[in-house]
């Protein structure tokens, strides 16, 4: 008897049964599908459409240009200098902000009273504004004002990086928080059982904490990647895209199609971004997952 012949030999009361678990399911389904449809799948179609077009200044007619537009921006240089800052951005952001989140976390593991003091000043900045952390670094690194009494803003060469000071300090409190809990879910006995063989702590550390971390740490570089490719508010506060446009990051860049007729060329922009940031941490967690431990279920 054939598979079909066999579904159509069973009960009715079977088949009924498989409907009305098919219809709660599709029931529980939809908010989902409808929230991902109205926020997500619409905007990346529509982003996708319009980059098929080109716009006037006053964006009542638009001309149908086909792929052309995508391969004329994508192989420009306004979008691969967006695209080399973008790159350096995240360079300068995320492996400070997981070295300086796991060093404080690692710091504050600690059975002593009055740690949550501590716990609660290192975690404090999770909740900061993007605009709040800007402006505290604005009056950091003010060369007037600044308690660093720096002009870094000011300078080509090191604006990106001041920009960059404010998104890693920010970020710090979600990665401690996150590298915190990673560790207090480390088995006591497993850090017991390697003193009791004689290791340091620095070899401790490397050989038995990092590895059973290397699951948080995977989690918080592909986050903290997609936060600095995202990088839109510090930049625009802090230096407006300049000196010179040595801190226009591809989102900036979006952002300033936007405001004339270049709309289409501002879409496929973004659609180039979006693109790049799913193939990287698409490759971060293909590349990382082999040397990431989840424990006792994998040798």
């Amino acid at each position: 008897m054939s598979a079909t012949e066999a579904t159509r030999a069973r009960p009715s009361w079977w088949r009924r049964r498989r409907t009305r678990e098919a219809g709660l399911a599709a029931l529980f389904l939809a908010p989902s599908v409808v929230v991902f449809g109205a926020f997500f799948f619409y905007p990346i179609g529509r982003i996708v459409y319009l980059g098929f077009f080109q716009q006037n200044q006053t964006r009542t007619r638009q001309r149908w240009v086909g792929t052309e537009q995508y391969v004329e921006v994508l192989t420009g240089d306004e979008f691969r200098e967006g695209l080399s800052i973008t790159v350096r951005y995240v360079l300068y952001t995320v492996p400070a902000g997981l070295v300086l989140g796991v060093l404080l976390a690692v710091a504050a593991n600690r059975r002593l009273r009055g740690i949550k003091i501590f716990h609660t000043i290192f975690a404090s900045t999770v909740a900061t504004s993007v605009a709040v952390a800007s402006i505290v670094w604005l009056v950091l690194i003010n060369p007037t004002v600044g308690y660093l009494e720096v002009d870094w803003l000011r300078d080509p060469d090191r604006a990106l990086f001041g920009v960059a000071l404010s998104s890693i300090w920010q970020n710090l409190g979600l990665t401690f928080i996150i590298v915190l809990a990673g560790l207090q879910a480390i088995p006591e006995e497993i850090n017991e059982a390697a003193t009791v063989d004689g290791m340091s702590p620095t070899r401790r550390f490397f050989t038995v904490t990092l590895p059973m971390l290397s699951p948080t740490l995977l989690f918080l570089v592909v986050v903290l990647t997609v936060f600095a490719f995202q990088a839109f508010a510090q930049i625009d506060i802090l230096t407006n895209g300049g000196p010179a446009g040595s801190t226009e990051t591809l989102v900036f860049k979006i952002f300033q199609q936007q405001q004339g007729g270049a709309v289409g060329e501002g879409s496929v922009m973004a659609v180039g971004l979006f693109v790049i940031t799913f193939l990287v941490a698409l490759g971060q967690f293909l590349l990382l997952e082999r040397r990431v431990h989840y424990g006792s279920d994998r040798a």
